[in-house]
């Protein structure tokens, strides 16, 4: 069996879009899941992260608990939204100066576990920037889930001690296939 590599993209996605998750409290959530894409009070002047692991996202959040991050979103964008927010990225492990003046922050941080143990892969975080972020909003959006419910009965299930009715329930993911050039400056 292959091992996967250190810094792959795993995401749910198509031959046209993918899902990345972010959290928000409820007041941004609410209006965003009933207009499909991100309305005021969402702020449109500052930089946005998004993820496409679920798994991340949850650690990140603690499920859903953490203040202002209750409400758990599935983000559908399209791919051609995903890579040109990649292709503008750079790591915000480069020169700081080339971060500051970044238009989109690619960083990469521990896979997790249900449990939330870090693991031995890691997972991309991408920060939309201001410049960006009404594409994002306004034209990359193909529709907005809110997955809250069934993250809380993830949750219970793993508290619970039943990780693998719990692992059933988690949004698929796979290795996304990152063009060459691309992979190879944000890997």
């Amino acid at each position: 069996m292959e091992q996967p590599s250190l810094r792959e993209i795993r995401a749910d996605h198509d031959a046209d879009t993918i899902v990345v998750y972010q959290a928000y409290a409820p007041a941004v959530a609410g209006p965003a899941v009933a207009a499909g894409r991100f309305v005021p009070p969402f702020s449109f002047g500052r930089m946005t992260w998004i993820k496409p692991s679920f798994r991340w996202l949850m650690h990140r959040s603690n499920w859903a608990q953490k203040p202002g991050q209750e409400r758990v979103l599935a983000v559908r964008i399209t791919r051609a939204g995903w890579e040109e927010a990649l292709a503008r990225a750079v790591p915000t492990t480069a020169d700081p100066a080339a971060v500051a003046r970044a238009e989109v922050h690619v960083q990469w941080d521990p896979e997790r576990s249900l449990r939330g143990a870090a693991l031995n892969q890691y997972s991309i975080q991408v920060g939309v920037g201001r410049s960006l972020i009404r594409s994002y909003a306004e034209e990359w959006i193909t529709g907005i889930t809110d997955l809250t419910p069934q993250v809380r009965k993830i949750a219970a299930l793993v508290q619970g001690g039943r990780a693998a009715q719990a692992q059933r329930l988690l949004p698929p993911e796979r290795p996304y296939p990152l063009p060459a050039e691309l992979a190879r400056r944000l890997t």
